[in-house]
């Protein structure tokens, strides 16, 4: 695993959250049951704070693939049972808008709405 560590602190622009930049890294897969390594499996990103979201391709068709934008949000245990209860989307859109200001995926791939959110 290539790890570069810093200590930037990203903020985004419509929410104004902090996030502190612990490491972002091309990562691979270590299978536990017969120790395989799987390389260049996504680009992680991880804060101080727990969060974290990772991007990954997907798809083995000979035309296109599917971009996977999976995130993780960090609420400390104070953080109240308000926060905990809110809608999904709410709770992780600092983290997500990041995610997309951070890699440009509109300019990228022309679109800013995803085709599929689980």
């Amino acid at each position: 695993v290539s790890t570069q560590s810093t200590e930037a602190v990203v903020s985004t622009q419509s929410t104004g959250s902090d996030f502190v930049l612990d490491y972002a890294d091309d990562f691979s897969y270590n299978d536990p049951v017969d120790s395989s390594v799987t390389t260049g499996q996504g680009l992680r990103f991880g804060f101080t704070d727990g969060s974290r979201f990772v991007f990954r391709l997907s798809g083995t068709g000979s035309v296109g693939a599917t971009i996977r934008l999976y995130a993780e949000k960090y609420l400390a245990p104070d953080g109240g049972e308000e926060a905990l209860r809110q809608d999904t989307s709410v709770g992780l859109s600092s983290l997500l808008h990041l995610a997309l200001q951070l890699s440009k995926i509109k300019e990228f791939i022309g679109t800013d709405q995803p085709t599929v959110i689980t």
